[in-house]
């Protein structure tokens, strides 16, 4: 069944985005992550023109890790004081992003900024994840977390320090507000709710429990990723309701199950499996970058290269 998207263009399968959305929203609930680092590109594969599909990608992260919150704070695995602070951080970031972005559009190479952003940042942060990933699994769990947390780094030296009880933390909030300006940023230009760069940042560099990391990430993105499509939506018109409302159905629905699977695997298996998920990601899109497409040229607006 067919439907036709008003302001991408195409027509795609309804059912084909319904069950991308429910996959995005699995990951949701699982990792702690918007999915949009998944989500974007599959709407690249499938005929999304990737201004449109960053745009509405952000609002579709909204509705899903909203229903991934709401099981997490049931579980008292989010640490509204952290993901405050966090949030703080991403708005700046999404307004200078929106920014970086209309600008880049207005040259034309939006397109390109945005697959480029995409390989580079998931292959870096991928490859990480999995090589630590892998040292974790092979080491105690218990007492390399500890070890971890209990170790003191240039952050704990920092001023402005914060308690935050539920994290067990008691640190500067510059390292936070800077981790959400990072991802505010790449929220605007990718579509990303971030958490892929967030997830691992929060674990490793700001020492939080895994536990209660996937819930405060879940939280964080939910108003940065709000606050990104607001400001598509009013300066360059890429937001697609109808492509957004079927991904929001599948993405819903998709987020009960995730934290349901979530919950029952280790940490360390977590990490691991959304590593293999951002590499393979990555390998995809640089493929697509690298090999010659079948049609040559291109079609733009005035003013566009």
């Amino acid at each position: 069944m067919n439907i036709y998207l008003p302001i991408a263009e195409v027509s795609v399968n309804a059912f084909v985005l319904l069950g991308l959305g429910g996959l995005v929203g699995v990951l949701s609930g699982m990792f702690g992550v918007g999915g949009g680092f998944l989500m974007t590109p599959l709407l690249f594969f499938i005929g999304i023109p990737p201004a449109v599909a960053v745009a509405t990608e952000a609002n579709q992260i909204v509705a899903s890790s909203f229903s991934g919150v709401l099981a997490h704070v049931k579980r008292r695995n989010v640490d509204f004081k952290m993901g405050g602070v966090l949030l703080i951080g991403g708005l700046i970031g999404a307004a200078v992003g929106v920014l970086v972005f209309n600008y880049l559009k207005s040259l034309g190479q939006v397109d390109l900024l945005v697959k480029l952003c995409y390989v580079i940042f998931l292959g870096v942060v991928g490859g990480l994840m999995f090589i630590e990933s892998l040292r974790a699994l092979r080491k105690s769990k218990r007492i390399s977390a500890s070890k971890f947390r209990k170790k003191r780094t240039w952050i704990h030296a920092l001023p402005l320090k914060m308690r935050f009880r539920v994290s067990g933390l008691y640190i500067s909030a510059i390292p936070p507000v800077l981790v959400g300006i990072v991802v505010g940023i790449l929220a605007a230009i990718m579509g990303v709710g971030g958490g892929f760069v967030m997830v691992p940042a929060m674990i490793y560099l700001l020492g939080m429990p895994t536990k209660v990391v996937v819930g405060t990430s879940l939280f964080q993105i939910i108003f940065v990723t709000a606050f990104t499509t607001m400001l598509h939506a009013t300066t360059n018109y890429t937001v697609d309701m109808v492509l957004a409302v079927l991904l929001l159905v599948g993405g819903v629905i998709g987020a009960q199950f995730g934290t349901i699977i979530g919950a029952k695997l280790k940490a360390e298996q977590l990490r691991i499996l959304l590593a293999l998920m951002v590499l393979l990601v990555c390998a995809k899109l640089a493929f697509d970058l690298i090999v010659q497409p079948s049609e040559l040229f291109s079609l733009g607006t005035a003013g566009g290269h």
